[in-house]
């Protein structure tokens, strides 16, 4: 029996190691309890310059708030995953978990920096990365799963691989503008996490050359759909992007003829009725959900998380574990990688940038996109 494709190798370069070392001076989940982590545009790195806590071991730390109730399903989910990327790499004696309760992510950190680590993937929690970006610590090389989404900095150590609906919103934006999309509408609910979506997705738009779509409020009632049926009939757009769960957007795409775009980070795993429902919708999604069998990700186990949300934190442990694997004394300079969660790639700001996956609802299941018939 042939053995399991080998995944492709990322891309990794790492800078010239200075001759002077430079001197150091010195929440997919959100606190509301949503799993889906926030991706602001990325904040300036401190001015100041640094060097990581020194390293006296190869160890990579995986710190989680597993000991935190509201957080405890999600965290295990991406140790799950990245503890399964490090032993197919044949590397788990080289990794620890650190579990921290509410308030301890600093004593995680120092229990890191006690042990000498070469690097650190967590936080998972946005307010927890606050707490690491105010303290001051100095700290081994970082990776956040998570961005802040206000002013304040990154610690200049950290570098971020958020899971987040907005990096699906400038996906679909540039995807559309790829189809020939010209005018398009957005149709968003109330919840925090849908206008961040819709937010995202119109100034990535505008960003890129299109003219402001229009904003329609999405509301369930029998009048407020017939009334926004109305609207979409009296200026026909040539598409709109649902910033909705997977419910809300079933109810609404019978009222819509024209092509629809979503976040898959945003629905759960819809039953039969949902889903015939969705059909056509135009999902941007994680390849570990949307294409399971492809090469780059097919060695990895499989595990029955019973959620979407926790299958995604599953996929974001296994990229998260190879993305840590790019830190040697220095972090990359450079970074490509075919994950689970999707191209991977570093950009500036300190960020690992993530573009999904289209898939589409055909017969009652999500296929790719590029492969629908």
């Amino acid at each position: 029996m042939p053995s399991s494709p080998q995944p492709a190798a990322p891309i990794v370069t790492r800078p010239v190691p200075p001759s002077e070392p430079d001197v150091v001076t010195t929440p997919l989940v959100e606190p509301s309890g949503d799993t889906v982590v926030s991706d602001t545009p990325p904040v300036p790195a401190a001015p100041r310059p640094t060097r990581p806590a020194p390293a006296t071991t190869d160890l990579t730390a995986l710190i989680l708030p597993l000991d935190v109730p509201a957080y405890a399903r999600a965290a295990d989910a991406v140790r799950a995953g990245f503890l399964a990327a490090a032993e197919a790499a044949g590397a788990k004696d080289k990794c620890i978990v650190i579990g921290h309760k509410d308030d301890g992510v600093l004593a995680a950190f120092d229990e890191a920096r006690r042990r000498g680590v070469r690097v650190v993937v967590g936080p998972l929690l946005r307010d927890d990365l606050k707490t690491l970006a105010i303290s001051d610590a100095t700290i081994p090389w970082t990776i956040a799963l998570n961005r802040l989404d206000d002013s304040t900095p990154l610690p200049p150590e950290a570098y971020s691989f958020p899971l987040a609906v907005e990096s699906d919103a400038r996906t679909i934006a540039r995807r559309a503008q790829a189809d020939g999309v010209r005018a398009i509408d957005v149709i968003a609910g109330d919840p925090p996490l849908m206008k961040r979506m819709a937010s995202a997705f119109t100034g990535e738009w505008i960003a890129t050359g299109g003219a402001a779509p229009a904003a329609l409020r999405f509301d369930p009632s029998p009048e407020a759909l017939t009334l926004m049926r109305r609207n979409l009939t009296r200026a026909i757009p040539d598409a709109v992007v649902l910033a909705l769960d997977g419910n809300d957007a079933a109810l609404v795409k019978p009222f819509i003829a024209v092509p629809a775009y979503a976040s898959g980070l945003l629905f759960e795993r819809p039953d039969l009725a949902v889903v015939r429902d969705l059909n056509d919708v135009r999902i941007v999604e994680v390849p570990w959900l949307v294409t399971p069998d492809a090469p780059e990700i097919a060695r990895f186990p499989r595990r029955d998380l019973g959620s979407a949300a926790l299958d995604r934190l599953y996929a974001l442990g296994l990229d998260a574990f190879r993305v840590s694997q790019a830190f040697g004394d220095d972090p990359p300079e450079r970074f490509e990688l075919d994950g689970a969660t999707g191209r991977i790639t570093l950009v500036d700001g300190r960020q690992f940038a993530r573009e999904g996956r289209f898939g589409v609802y055909r017969d009652g299941r999500l296929v790719p996109l590029d492969f629908a018939r």
